[in-house]
């Protein structure tokens, strides 16, 4: 495939990344605006405390399919550099954390990210889960749950998958990226402000 065919792959893979579940489970299902209510985030979380798990449980899964079709099926089918299933799985999550369907506002790129990486690297996923699911359990803040796995996440690539250079490099620039997503979030937990998972705001009129 040339070029110019791998160039409209990645655009397509941003776009899938970029297709707001949150923005449209929310509309679709309670005729509001997600922007405008608990803490705005176009994320599973803020569907959580705003609609419930009704709404929030399928909302991650699709966020984390996102990430699984553009490396799993456009980067399978298409003949092309070793990098370039990464290269999508990089544009999958920018697309759902900068959708252009909202404006350019989304979540903060975990699910998407888990997704792309139970492609890349399942094994390194694999680990994280557990200490997501724990740090989450002994804290109670999804931030601190998110920013912690994403943080270690590297290292977990490199020792499961140490022929795999593109997917570490991959891994380390969307850790920092998810980090950064979440700087509002880790001023509040250091203020000790920020909302426990548990909390719920509903649909606030």
């Amino acid at each position: 495939m040339n070029g110019l065919g791998l160039a409209a792959l990645v655009v397509v893979a941003y776009l899938i990344g970029a297709t707001p579940t949150s923005y449209l489970a929310a509309r679709l299902g309670r005729g509001i605006d997600l922007r405008e209510h608990g803490s705005k985030n176009l994320g599973a979380t803020n569907v959580y405390r705003v609609l419930g798990w009704k709404y929030a449980v399928p909302v991650g899964l699709i966020d984390v399919v996102k990430g699984v079709i553009p490396v799993a099926l456009l980067g399978r089918w298409a003949p092309a550099p070793a990098w370039f299933p990464v290269l999508l799985g990089v544009a999958a999550v920018l697309g759902h954390m900068f959708s252009p369907y909202v404006h350019f506002r989304g979540g903060k790129g975990v699910a998407t990210a888990a997704g792309v990486f139970l492609a890349l690297a399942p094994l390194a996923l694999a680990i994280s889960v557990p200490i997501w699911g724990a740090t989450l359990w002994l804290f109670g803040y999804v931030s601190a749950a998110s920013v912690a796995v994403a943080v270690l996440f590297p290292l977990w690539v490199r020792l499961t998958a140490p022929t795999a250079p593109y997917t570490f490099w991959a891994s380390v620039a969307l850790a920092l990226l998810i980090v950064y997503s979440h700087r509002a979030n880790i001023r509040r937990l250091i203020n000790g402000t920020e909302n426990r998972f548990r909390t719920r705001k509903g649909v606030v009129a």
